[in-house]
């Protein structure tokens, strides 16, 4: 099934491991195949993973964005998401992070990223970053 992507006026993303942008229109972008995309918003700088959720966050992307290296990420995503697992006791968070686990051993990133999502809206409410039951809007991509 193809993917669509959306694209504001000088929107960058990340397609196969090359940085994309769009000219200075509105653009439509449709891969007939399966490649690694992420649109700018969601690719997380290291110095920004400044918290528990976010540090689980970075290796996931980087072995979305690089499969070919995925082991050489696997090691500190194991790590990080045992610490957080150690504190967390929501049941519901505790399940998204075994299913995020699940989803890096079928090396299906992209939906331990959504799930990575997740764990930092939860974390955000949980420091007082986002009022609760306000999350950020983001395309699926």
């Amino acid at each position: 099934m193809p993917l669509k992507l959306s694209l504001k006026p000088g929107e960058k993303f990340v397609l196969n491991g090359a940085v994309v942008q769009n000219g200075d229109r509105r653009g439509v972008l449709i891969l007939q195949n399966k490649a690694s995309v992420l649109r700018e918003k969601d690719i997380l700088q290291p110095e920004n993973a400044n918290t528990p959720a976010r540090r689980i966050y970075l290796p996931v992307m980087m072995m979305y964005l690089d499969p070919s290296d995925a082991s050489k990420y696997y090691d500190e995503f194991v790590q990080k998401l045992s610490e957080f697992m150690g504190v967390i006791r929501n049941p519901q968070i505790l399940a998204e992070c075994v299913t995020i686990s699940r989803c890096c051993m079928q090396r299906d990133y992209y939906k331990a990223l959504l799930g990575c999502r997740k764990l930092i809206e939860y974390e955000d409410v949980r420091l007082g970053n986002v009022p609760a039951g306000v999350s950020e809007g983001r395309d699926e991509g």
